[in-house]
């Protein structure tokens, strides 16, 4: 039983789908649970669509609890009469961590894989999860520590994003395919894949884009077509580039999350007829980033994604008032983008809340465009994050299926991960 409920869960519960698939072709998987597209693709029968579960914030929520509570007793329900042999919770913290307490009841293995930001807010949290989870398969360096501290079962797997996050096609053809000007830099816009984010973020991510619209930019070092496709854009290294060019009218892409529909972001895009024309890509988003020169990006697994192909970016987030209010005072931190608390450091601007407005966003895009000292410090900080990350092994997937089987006492396939 696999059961994610935003669209970087989906990915990562198809992944690991086809990950145990790959790692022992003998067995006859039945995989089950809730999802999105990419994990109905990867053979997992999606008793909940994930789509429609892409809510943010406590009263989104609590004005969702009813359909909350219906998947949660399909769940509950199936995986009874299921009896999975491991259940597989991934991130969605505010309806996994239930349901664990529910499932381990049950007498079923429970396994979290993407760690709850417990570290970060609500960490009383951290007691529930002892309590109703046998292993946890983290992501991020630092959650090892954490996790051990507190006394529970712990593997790094790695990031599976690093294996993921590649360049599949050339500017030109990524151009040609989605009807871009290949001679016209691109700025990415990434407002998230839950309803509320849309919201919020995509108003004041198409005013910023009607602000930069006539940008005019001297210099920014460009990517050559002759790299090997799956490396990252790190813009400043001497053999990845061949030549400066000005930034002039850039044209903005908006590549669509898997949980939400393309009407959904069409409808806001009719809604600000003085924005600047917008395309938006279905099912490229990696070839998106590559290709972009600079990204916008909504707090959260995209900061990751973008990161890992070099692109630099400023970091946003907005919610309701009554959102902000309630959650900010639960968070322990002081930063909040996750590219940022890999580094250890904020490499990249955060505007949050009251600050994600579109000439705030527009004036930081401009400010680091035009200023080469801090967009190459930028490039190379990313390029740490990158290599931080892929210490682990670029498997993530496949570490984290190993362990799904060792939990459920079936030796994995290969060597150790």
């Amino acid at each position: 039983m696999i059961v994610a409920g935003e669209a970087s869960g989906d990915r990562h519960g198809a992944a690991l789908a086809q990950a145990l698939r790959r790692l022992h072709p003998e067995t006859a998987f039945e995989m089950f649970g809730a999802g999105g597209e990419e994990m109905r693709a990867a053979g997992v029968d999606t008793l909940v669509d994930a789509r429609e579960f892409a809510s943010i914030g406590i009263p989104e929520i609590a004005r969702g609890l009813g359909k909350h509570y219906g998947a949660y007793r399909k769940l509950l329900s199936a995986a009874r009469a299921r009896q999975p042999a491991a259940v597989v919770l991934i991130d969605w913290p505010d309806f996994n961590m239930r349901l664990a307490r529910a499932l381990r009841r049950a007498g079923l293995h429970i396994v979290y894989y993407i760690s709850p930001q417990v570290w970060a807010w609500r960490r009383y949290r951290v007691r529930a999860l002892r309590r109703d989870v046998e292993r946890m398969l983290v992501i991020l360096p630092f959650e090892v520590d954490f996790y051990k501290g507190q006394g529970m079962s712990v593997d790094y797997v790695g990031h599976p994003l690093v294996k993921t996050v590649q360049r599949t096609a050339t500017r030109k053809a990524f151009c040609k395919q989605h009807h871009l000007d290949e001679s016209r830099p691109i700025i990415a816009l990434l407002p998230g894949s839950r309803q509320k984010e849309i919201h919020y973020h995509v108003p004041v991510m198409l005013d910023a884009a009607r602000r930069l619209r006539n940008l005019q930019i001297e210099t920014l070092a460009t990517p050559n077509e002759e790299v090997s496709l799956s490396q990252p854009n790190t813009g400043l290294q001497a053999d990845a580039l061949t030549r400066q060019s000005k930034i002039q009218n850039p044209q903005f892409v908006l590549p669509i999350a898997s949980t939400i529909s393309r009407n959904q972001i069409a409808g806001l895009l009719a809604q600000m007829p003085d924005a600047p024309p917008v395309t938006l890509i279905e099912r490229d988003t990696y070839n998106a980033l590559f290709h972009a020169a600079f990204a916008i990006v909504a707090s959260g697994t995209a900061t990751v994604e973008t990161a890992l192909a070099g692109t630099p970016m400023v970091i946003v987030y907005r919610a309701s008032q009554l959102n902000w209010r309630l959650i900010r005072p639960l968070i322990h931190l002081d930063t909040f983008g996750m590219v940022n608390l890999i580094a250890g450091r904020r490499i990249v601007p955060e505007l949050m809340q009251k600050d994600a407005t579109g000439e705030r966003i527009a004036a930081e895009v401009q400010r680091i465009l035009t200023d080469p000292q801090r967009l190459a410090r930028m490039h190379g900080d990313l390029e740490e994050v990158r290599q931080r990350l892929a210490e682990g092994g670029s498997a993530g997937a496949e570490r984290a299926a190993r362990a799904v089987m060792q939990v459920v006492g079936q030796p994995a396939s290969g060597e150790a991960g």
